[in-house]
């Protein structure tokens, strides 16, 4: 928990980032940071997607609207958190001459985008009429 406070507080004081070991080189920051934006990317998709749901499906049932809206929306709001995170571990391990970090969160996040796709598959087969 400690580290995650530290992670947190490196979020809003890059500066405090150099203080961690030597300069990577710069390449795999610029990669680090690519990372990063395509995480942020994915994170946008998801929550557009929960609004898209939510926003043009108006025939929908609400429970099934609602839950398949909210679980894009917290998967996007997730990926977001995780994404900056991931970005300070990473920063820190480089500069230190540590192993990347190793996350469940991929895995996690694939996981719940296919149950959603699975619920919207279910909801096209079997039609959404209130």
């Amino acid at each position: 928990m400690i580290e995650l406070v530290r992670n947190v507080r490196l979020w809003f004081a890059p500066r405090a980032m150099r203080e961690e070991g030597g300069t990577p080189d710069y390449r795999f920051s610029l990669a680090n940071e690519r990372t990063f934006l395509a995480w942020l990317r994915t994170a946008l998709a998801l929550i557009g997607g929960g609004f898209a749901v939510d926003q043009f499906l108006p025939d929908l049932r609400w429970a099934w609207r609602a839950g398949l809206a909210l679980a894009l929306l917290a998967a996007g709001v997730l990926c977001s958190l995780r994404a900056v995170n991931h970005w300070v571990r990473c920063e820190r391990a480089m500069r230190r001459g540590e192993d990347l970090p190793v996350s469940r969160f991929p895995a996690l996040l694939s996981i719940t985008v296919a149950v959603v796709a699975i619920a919207m598959v279910v909801v096209v087969l079997v039609g959404w009429a209130g």
